[in-house]
């Protein structure tokens, strides 16, 4: 399969680029341009075109979302092959909700990503520990995320030996009865038999049990909360829905636990080929 180009749309950094901006008079063209970076630093999952947005005038006036789009589409239609957008959460809010659908991108496009986060900061202690921890989203969502994760663990299966699942449970389902196909390939193909936990719910978040999370904890649901953790060793928190508050918490364990994130990714993918290009020309 061609290997696809990732446009990523974020705001633009004041002090790489200093007195920019997308429009400085009104009869000027709004334009954005997307600039090829080097695909050494995502595997080789996808290639990553940085598309910074700038004020739309000097004096910070916020971007028409109307005119944003429409210089988004020129950026992405001038990059060769196949192409998707990702947008930094700042910019998806300037597109307004009116366009924010056009600016979704495809579920192809996102375990693309994932799986190059993963093979980046995750895969070594996957192979590792060999221990996994989903924590799954809303319950209409729960079949699609497990179908995702084990897409995102199989080139790591083979050495997992405990894999485990919580799910947000509905009065009248049966998880194991609702998702018997996945669970039994977990069995026949590597052996391995998943862990299914309902959340437990508390005043103020999800609750996860006694039992502690080593390795990999992939969260999948935006208003999990953090399970405990083991202690003696670092586990790797891959945050799917990029939330700063996750990452507060994280960053409050005294370095046990990496946080990962997909905007975190993209923008290390963005600062390291920014400062590779200055150095190359100091």
């Amino acid at each position: 399969m061609e290997t696809e180009t990732i446009v990523y749309y974020h705001p633009i950094q004041e002090a790489a680029y200093k007195n920019t901006a997308a429009k400085r008079h009104w009869w000027q063209e709004a334009r954005l341009r997307a600039q090829m970076l080097p695909g050494t630093e995502t595997a080789g999952f996808f290639t990553l075109a940085d598309c910074p947005v700038p004020p739309f005038y000097y004096k910070k006036k916020a971007w028409p979302p109307e005119l944003l789009s429409e210089a988004m589409e020129g950026a992405l239609h001038g990059v060769e092959g196949m192409a998707d957008a990702w947008l930094e959460p700042t910019v998806m809010t300037c597109v307004s909700e009116k366009y924010a659908s056009r600016w979704e991108p495809r579920q192809e496009t996102k375990e693309r990503l994932l799986s190059s986060l993963l093979a980046v900061y995750a895969g070594e202690t996957l192979l590792k520990t060999g221990e996994a921890t989903v924590l799954l989203g809303k319950p209409e969502e729960t079949q699609r995320q497990m179908e995702m994760t084990g897409r995102l663990l199989a080139p790591y299966l083979p050495r997992i030996n405990s894999l485990r699942f919580f799910y947000e449970a509905v009065e009248g389902t049966d998880i194991w009865e609702e998702e018997a196909e996945l669970l039994e390939d977990y069995g026949y193909e590597y052996g391995l038999v998943p862990q299914l936990h309902a959340y437990r719910e508390g005043e103020k978040e999800k609750r996860f049990g006694k039992e502690r999370c080593g390795g990999v904890i992939l969260n999948c649901a935006g208003e999990a909360g953090m399970p405990g953790t083991k202690r003696e060793e670092q586990v790797v928190y891959v945050d799917m829905n990029s939330d700063p508050a996750k990452a507060r918490a994280c960053a409050g364990k005294r370095g046990r636990i990496l946080y990962v994130s997909p905007i975190g990714y993209l923008d290390t993918v963005v600062k390291n080929s920014y400062d590779k290009k200055m150095r190359s020309q100091g």
